[in-house]
């Protein structure tokens, strides 16, 4: 370690020493304070601020939909009452739509006289619906948008006049326009019909789908109000008409403005039932897992303890966060079922490193040490994970920022209440090991090596015997070592130092690499609208038909122009002409049949009729007030299209319209949005297009580099962590390896796995960026600290110390995210695979593919092949039996009798040969995950220990040589000398 860097863990583990000294003699305070805090910061649940809007939390908060709509705004402002016009909206407003399909699968032809019936009972059921609001009833005649004093209204039913005819094949439709004779409607068929077959003729052969619209006023917050109960009406009354038959020929799928408001909200909320089940489905795993066959040892009521806390800590941490005034959304719902796992880990880190501790010291003093052990470990997957929420709150999408912002706070409030509350809860329970109590019951029983001496039963010695026997602390009967540990050291290890094992898993990592890979090219970006409802949601029904149908010409796109322009100018007037032909050149706009200009329209109409008009245009004032008498009269939609100054004499603005066309999915409207956008940049004029759904398009824009930014940007920040916290540059470059290898494979794999890159999958990535370090910092930093002189020793020690806590971790993680599959939910779907990915790569990464890596690559691979000579190989006798004329020194022969783990103590074989240098458990009999930094103050008591044992050495060595220096000794059976010191 280097100067200063050093001083961090020296730091860290003094300050927890002393923690731990205190909380061990005063645990009262670390239950009863913790407690109390919890209780008043869950008092903020009374501030909830619940936000459903989606517009707000998947937009960007500075987005240029929103700008582009400010400009509109500005100048364009929307009139429901008097004014309105469907093409020239800038907001979605209050609505309710339905789209109508034929129930019969042989003639899906909506062009029968019958089917007309049904729309107008349809269309009387809708307007017909009464409302109550604020003490008043009406219906959507008194709600509705008006043109002119007149309801917006669908004009496409006035076809029932000539549905007949049409049927007969007596009247041609002609698309996409034709005049009624009946009624002299214009009907503007690619507005209502969906799907349309044309023929060569531009006769209209089929019509598959059909759909209706009716807006209500929404000038104000009161009229905006009676529009939001206008569509809980809408939606009743239609779903109540098409669930219990009421139509036999058709099939209504409906949807309403606040639809997705609902929808998120409750697709959000199926995951609350299961929050109990999730936590005694945690409580079960971690008490099970906190068992032990020694019954004082086991510490079950300490796994229930663990999920307590990290309950206790999240609600504490959301009631602050409300205090503060951040907004709640139902994705934070999630938050809690990953801090359990969190916490979960944390309690099996702290139970190892008390397991790790000498039974021969005090409570407070193992709480010293075990606190001091845990520090760091906890400390940099806690920091890790809040760093990695905090990167998130950078994010432009509120959605994201609220979500971090919150769990951010919780796994704060976690790890604080994890060396408080639970560290509380081990003292008390501590102290009952210390008076070898049953961990369950509580009662006093005999260690195993008594009830052998007294010869009880097998039962007994199995279910009512544990601790030690103080007279005899280093015993193998109470002292028995971990089976899954010893597998991971023995087995697992032996089968990965075989070079046919480390081909292969490289060959599996190479595939795991290109599958990754061609994942990143099946990356969809967005978030689909279907996706934020529930499966079983009526509205899915009508994504999906309006998906199928209504993608042809999906959206009445506006271009503004603004600045000063002197519209009279001809050269003006080529720059607007040539601006409107590059928009309709693109993939993306249909032909100019289907825009509209009040410019290029007047300048036709003078030039048509100028020979009975005589109007002289050469003037800017002349131009406008011909403009204002004979064509922006009140019932010309044009009207809306120009904006005057106060006076008159001036145009501010100006808007025309163009139409897009078949944009089937988010990539085309992400690419769609970008190229207009470009082709107004590079216009002379100030030109800019506009639709209310660009503001939601812009997360397509924006997700993918905000998402990679994220991503490096919390690499560096993770690498430098753990270069702060474990000072080995190789290793630090190892965990980047790692982290970037971690997240190329859940960014590929989620692509294959059905998830978009869209505002919950970046929540997911920015999370997993703290995830990623967890197993694979501490199984670099304890292949790299290793004493052992080959790889293979290096990787069996790596295993022994962290194969069991990292399966641990990893399943205890799973498990807390599970029961996010139960929810039908697409975003809480989200969040269980992410999570799955991250902690599956993550362990995979951290069992098999770091300690090859390592081996082959690490310090030490050059001696991979080290073997001691023929000559220097001892027999098995002389393995066992030490020359009869060399005492052993301690620390050098491990196999004598004088050098056997009990002779040196318990001391020295907990922090000597079972030294754990990561986050896994290494004590005898542990079955938790902990962190590894060697004691200090253990270190000491050790090393008087061992010095003890060396001076008597040495005075039995003085008296067999006449010395009292260590010098080489001849080794009567040919070997070479043994080096004492």
């Amino acid at each position: 370690m280097t100067c200063g860097i050093s001083c961090v863990d020296n730091a860290l583990n003094k300050s927890f020493f002393k923690l731990g000294l205190f909380i061990g003699r005063h645990p009262g305070y670390f239950l009863i304070v913790p407690v109390l805090l919890a209780l008043l910061c869950m008092t903020g649940f009374q501030q909830i601020k619940y936000e459903i809007d989606p517009e707000y939390l998947f937009s960007p908060v500075r987005g240029e939909g929103k700008s582009e709509r400010a400009i509109v705004e500005s100048y364009f402002k929307v009139n429901y009452t008097h004014r309105f016009n469907v093409g020239r909206i800038t907001r979605p407003g209050r609505f309710g739509r339905v789209i109508v399909i034929s129930k019969d699968e042989h003639n899906k032809n909506l062009l029968r006289s019958e089917v007309w019936q049904e729309l107008r009972l349809l269309d009387g059921i809708i307007q017909n619906a009464t409302v109550q609001y604020d003490g008043e009833s009406f219906t959507y005649r008194e709600a509705c948008a008006r043109w002119e004093n007149e309801c917006f209204t669908n004009d496409i039913l006035n076809l029932d006049k000539i549905i007949d005819e049409v049927e007969a094949g007596d009247l041609n439709l002609t698309f996409p326009v034709m005049f009624n004779p009946v009624t002299w409607d214009a009907h503007v068929f690619p507005v209502f019909f969906g799907g349309t077959q044309v023929s060569e003729d531009n006769l209209i052969v089929s019509v598959p789908s059909l759909q209706l619209v009716y807006f209500v006023t929404a000038d104000s917050k009161r009229q905006d109000a009676r529009g939001a109960a206008w569509e809980e009406a809408f939606l009743e009354a239609v779903g109540y008409a098409e669930d219990h038959g009421v139509f036999k020929y058709i099939s209504v799928a409906r949807f309403a403005s606040r639809t997705l408001d609902h929808e998120l909200e409750r697709n959000t909320r199926t995951v609350v039932p299961y929050f109990s089940s999730t936590f005694v489905l945690m409580i079960a795993f971690s008490v099970v897992t906190c068992m032990m066959g020694d019954v004082v040892r086991s510490k079950p009521w300490l796994g229930l303890m663990g999920n307590v806390s990290a309950v206790m800590a999240t609600s504490a941490a959301f009631g602050l966060a409300m205090y503060l005034g951040i907004e709640f959304i139902g994705i934070n719902l999630a938050a809690p079922f990953l801090m359990i796992g969190i916490g979960i880990d944390d309690t099996f880190v702290m139970l190892a490193a008390w397991r790790r501790t000498s039974v021969k010291l005090s409570v407070p003093e193992r709480m010293g040490h075990m606190m001091s052990e845990a520090a760091v470990s906890i400390t940099i997957t806690s920091l890790t994970d809040m760093i990695s929420f905090w990167i998130g709150i950078l994010s432009p999408f509120p959605s994201v920022q609220i979500f971090c912002a919150y769990s951010g706070f919780a796994v704060c409030f976690t790890y604080l209440w994890h060396v408080t509350f639970f560290a509380g809860c081990m003292a008390v329970s501590g102290h009952c090991e210390f008076k070898n109590l049953h961990a369950i019951f509580g009662y006093k029983v005999l260690p195993e090596s008594v009830a052998i001496k007294e010869k009880r039963s097998w039962l007994y010695r199995k279910m009512n015997t544990g601790g030690i026997n103080r007279d005899d602390p280093d015993n193998p009967i109470d002292n028995r070592e971990h089976v899954l540990m010893a597998f991971f050291r023995e087995t697992m290890a032996r089968i990965l130092n075989k070079g046919w094992t480390k081909t292969i898993i490289l060959v599996i990592f190479a595939a795991y690499l290109g599958g990754a890979c061609f994942g990143l090219t099946k990356i969809k970006e967005g978030l689909e609208r279907r996706k934020l409802s529930k499966a079983d949601s009526y509205s899915v029904k009508f994504f999906d038909l309006e998906d199928e149908y209504y993608r042809e010409f999906p959206y009445r796109i506006q271009v503004i122009v603004t600045g000063d322009l002197n519209y009279s100018d001809p050269h003006t007037q080529m720059q607007i002409e040539d601006l409107m032909q590059s928009l309709e050149n693109t993939s993306y706009v249909t032909s100019p049949l289907y825009s509209e200009s009040w410019l290029r329209s007047f300048i036709s109409y003078v030039d048509r009729n100028n020979d009975y008009l005589n109007l002289t245009l050469d003037s800017e004032q002349a131009f406008i007030d011909a403009l204002r008498e004979i064509w922006l009269f009140p019932a010309n939609p044009f009207s809306l299209d120009v904006k005057f100054n106060e006076a008159g004499t001036k145009i501010l603005a100006s808007r025309f319209m163009i139409q897009a066309v078949n944009i089937t999915d988010t990539n085309h409207e992400k690419v769609m949005v970008k190229d207009l956008r470009q082709i107004c940049k590079d216009s002379p004029l100030n030109a800019t297009v506009f639709h209310p759904y660009f503001v939601f398009f812009d997360q397509f824009e924006l997700v993918r580099p905000t998402s990679i930014q994220s991503m490096i940007v919390g690499a560096l920040i993770m690498m430098l962590i753990s270069f702060i916290f474990i000072p080995n540059f190789l290793c630090s470059l190892w965990v980047a390896f790692s982290i970037i290898s971690i997240e190329l494979g859940v960014a590929g794999y989620m692509a294959l796995w059905d998830v978009n890159l869209d505002s919950i999958s970046m929540i997911n990535l920015i999370m997993c960026i703290g995830f990623s370090v967890d197993f694979t910092a501490h199984i670099c930093y304890t292949y790299m600290s290793s004493k052992a002189r080959t790889p293979d020793e290096r990787v069996r020690e790596a295993l022994y110390s962290l194969g069991m806590p990292i399966v641990q971790g990893s399943l205890s993680t799973i498990l807390g995210v599970v029961a996010l599959l139960l929810a039908d939910s697409y975003i809480f779907l989200v969040f269980f695979k992410m999570v799955f990915l991250v902690i599956f790569f993550g362990a995979m990464h951290g069992l098999f593919l770091l300690p090859v890596l390592l081996s082959l690559f690490g310090p030490g691979s050059c001696t991979s092949g080290y073997q001691p000579d023929d000559d220097h190989k001892l027999s098995p006798v002389e393995k066992t039996y030490p020359h009869p004329y060399c005492i052993s020194h301690p620390q050098l022969a491990l196999t004598g009798a004088f050098g056997s783990k009990n002779f040196l103590g318990a001391p020295y074989k907990a922090y000597g040969e079972d030294k754990d240098l990561g986050i896994g458990t290494s004590g005898e009999d542990s079955s938790e995950s902990s962190s590894s930094k060697s004691q200090r103050r253990q270190a000491i008591e050790d090393e008087n220990t061992r010095r003890r044992y060396e001076e008597g050495w040495r005075r039995s060595t003085h008296n067999l040589t006449g010395q009292s220096q260590f010098q080489p000794m001849l080794d009567l059976y040919g070997q070479e000398a043994l080096w004492t010191k």
